[in-house]
């Protein structure tokens, strides 16, 4: 008796898998952000919730990252030791000038699983963190006001 494999649409073992999307937070504003999603866990479905929600504030970016627009990496849900070098591979592989959001209590803190052998202690152990929007899981409208306190901070320039 034979089975049949069933397409589901996802790549195969050994193939790759699409690569993150960039979305683009532009309100007319001199500063765009780039912002590159890095989702590690639940607090990622309320980054596609912030996208879906309202895509006149943050629009999939089709461009390629362009000479003086900033990049902004969201790093959402619980970052454990293992993945550590890959988050941080991931902010060293992006261009200047680079930015982070931490998003939610486990990129935060390690939220509920801060005592973990496994789990890091939050993502500013291995990256410099600009803006924390705290929750678990934080709401949509949290990552939007978060981008735009980092987009005003930025275009306020160094005090």
């Amino acid at each position: 008796m034979t089975q049949a494999r069933v397409d589901l649409g996802m790549p195969a073992l050994g193939e790759s898998a699409p690569g993150p999307r960039r979305y683009l937070l532009d309100q007319g504003h001199p500063l765009s952000l780039s912002v590159l999603d890095l989702g590690l866990a639940c607090c990622a479905v309320e980054f596609a919730a912030a996208t879906m929600t309202q895509p006149e504030l943050l629009a999939v970016d089709t461009d390629p990252p362009a000479p003086g627009r900033t990049e902004v990496l969201v790093v959402s849900g619980t970052v454990t030791d293992k993945m550590a070098p890959t988050v941080r591979g991931v902010y060293e592989a992006m261009p200047e000038p680079r930015y982070v959001v931490s998003f939610g209590s486990c990129a935060n803190s390690g939220g509920p699983y801060w005592d973990s052998y496994c789990v890091t202690k939050g993502v500013d152990q291995i990256l410099p963190v600009d803006v924390y929007v705290p929750g678990c899981p934080p709401r949509p409208e949290a990552l939007v006001q978060g981008l735009r306190r980092l987009q005003r901070e930025l275009q306020r320039g160094p005090s």
